[in-house]
């Protein structure tokens, strides 16, 4: 049996307007114009978690660009931390989405990606972001949110290019029945592409192995994550290497 190499990985830096950002890239050792997936961090801001993700996204053929909308070095170390930095930026959303353009940008511009085949993901308030990028009119394939907040905000007038997969935990207490409901009718609005897979019994977080208070409405699920994985594999496979 052979094993994988180790993915090459680097560090992008790149800024919008006077503020600098870095994300962290791996991808398949060697290769050249691979296609990209973007992956959008938690509120905690870009840690090893989302770059693990970038990490298993290149195992699976992918340039995997774990992107940063805090800025370099701001990351959360607490509840109380992480929560402002999150209501911070969620509080200008013409801030985050130009965060978000500079990401997409700074990763499609790299030479060893085809920008012609790119998606993003993302996790929590990431998978929020993830949809966003769909919803500015991005020139996406497919995004793929896990337990992401899906309130939408304000409307936003650009075509949806992208296909988007919601991978929800029925029971995330974060993600009221309601949200999900004003989420459909904003895609039926946009005419978007959409699914959701929602996992019964399953609370916010649930990629997470740290998650571990489910009275609080986070909590890890072994199926469910690797679930939602398996369906995000193939989800890519048909739009970014057909």
């Amino acid at each position: 049996m052979t094993s994988t190499p180790d993915p090459d990985t680097s560090v992008l830096a790149y800024r919008e307007g006077d503020d600098a950002f870095d994300a962290f890239v791996a991808r398949p050792a060697g290769a050249e114009r691979l296609p990209a997936v973007l992956v959008c961090h938690a509120w905690g801001g870009r840690d090893a978690f989302a770059e693990d993700r970038a990490r298993k996204l290149a195992e699976l053929g992918y340039v995997g660009a774990a992107i940063d909308l805090y800025g370099i070095g701001k990351r959360g170390t607490d509840t109380a931390s992480c929560q402002a930095l999150m209501g911070e930026l969620l509080s200008d959303p013409v801030r985050l989405r130009r965060r978000i353009a500079a990401a997409y940008e700074a990763v499609r511009g790299l030479p060893f990606v085809d920008a012609t085949r790119m998606g993003a993901i993302g996790f929590c308030m990431g998978g929020m972001c993830a949809i966003l990028s769909a919803r500015m009119g991005l020139e996406l394939r497919g995004v793929v949110s896990f337990h992401g907040l899906l309130k939408v905000g304000e409307p936003i007038a650009e075509k949806v290019h992208a296909k988007i997969l919601v991978q929800h935990g029925q029971d995330d207490p974060m993600v009221p029945s309601e949200d999900v409901g004003a989420f459909a009718a904003a895609m039926r609005r946009v005419n978007a592409e959409w699914q959701l897979h929602a996992y019964p019994g399953v609370v916010h977080a649930f990629t997470n192995p740290a998650a571990n208070s489910r009275e609080s409405g986070m909590a890890y699920d072994a199926y469910a994550d690797r679930q939602s994985w398996l369906e995000m594999t193939r989800f890519f496979e048909d739009l970014l290497k057909a």
